[in-house]
């Protein structure tokens, strides 16, 4: 069972799209917490206890670790390891948009992967198959490939027209049928952008989309769904952070995602 797999066995388990954006930050994090040897992994395993169940995946942001040093990543290799020891059904995304020449990859793919235990991790196309090729080779591992961005900016190279077509289109027909022989690809496709999402769709066929943007930035939840969907109603994997972990109520919250996905899938 590759990723691809094991996150579709997991939304047909639990009826869910929810990916659950672990963006720890450590100012945020409840006092009740802060207090603790290990805060941002105390807080996490709150946030995963609350939610697991009706969550088909977790997307921590290593920049939310990193940012702390040792103790950080110390805490998010402690997260990995406990959603490895009580939630191993759930997809694991490590949120780091990796991409270097060949042997710096090769490394980024063995920490990731090997180290860490991720499933999946966000990956920069920009430098090109050979620089992705290590992660590629994963066969069991999932590749997030970045195309279509939600932030602000992203129309400043991504809207580039190649030989009249967008850039991010390029991206989402080369990763669909150049480097997806190992069917362990997904597409990051923002939120906030439905009508480029339904484009995405038709180009990449039942390739994953894993779409960024819901809650905090807005996105459009049932425009998403509506352009998103793969032929078996599934091929979304729908992130929310801070709307959620950080809301009063992470598994009130997390269930009305759930429900809100399921009613316009």
């Amino acid at each position: 069972m590759n990723a691809i797999e094991k996150y579709n066995a997991r939304v047909d388990k639990v009826n869910s799209l929810v990916c659950v954006g672990l963006d720890s930050a450590f100012e945020k994090i409840p006092e009740k917490f802060t207090q603790t040897e290990f805060p941002q992994f105390e807080f996490n395993r709150w946030v995963i206890e609350q939610t697991n169940e009706y969550t088909s995946a977790y997307k921590p942001n290593t920049a939310f670790y990193e940012s702390r040093g040792d103790r950080g990543i110390r805490e998010l290799k402690m997260t990995m390891d406990y959603l490895q020891e009580m939630h191993l059904d759930i997809l694991t995304i490590c949120d780091a948009k990796r991409a270097d020449i060949g042997n710096t990859s090769a490394q980024y793919a063995k920490s990731i992967f090997d180290w860490f235990g991720f499933d999946a991790v966000t990956l920069n196309p920009y430098l090109g198959k050979d620089a992705l090729q290590p992660f590629l080779d994963y066969k069991d591992k999932g590749c997030m490939i970045v195309c279509r961005t939600s932030n602000l900016g992203a129309r400043e190279f991504q809207d580039l027209l190649v030989e009249e077509r967008p850039l991010w289109q390029i991206v989402a027909e080369t990763v669909a049928k150049e480097w997806n022989s190992n069917g362990n690809c997904v597409l990051v496709v923002g939120a906030t952008y439905p009508e480029d999402i339904k484009i995405a769709r038709s180009l990449a066929g039942d390739i994953p989309l894993l779409i960024p943007g819901v809650g905090a930035q807005l996105g459009d939840l049932k425009a998403v769904m509506q352009a998103g969907v793969d032929s078996q109603r599934r091929g979304l994997i729908v992130n929310a952070g801070r709307s959620l972990i950080f809301s009063e109520n992470p598994e009130e919250a997390a269930r009305t995602l759930r429900d809100e996905i399921n009613r316009w899938r």
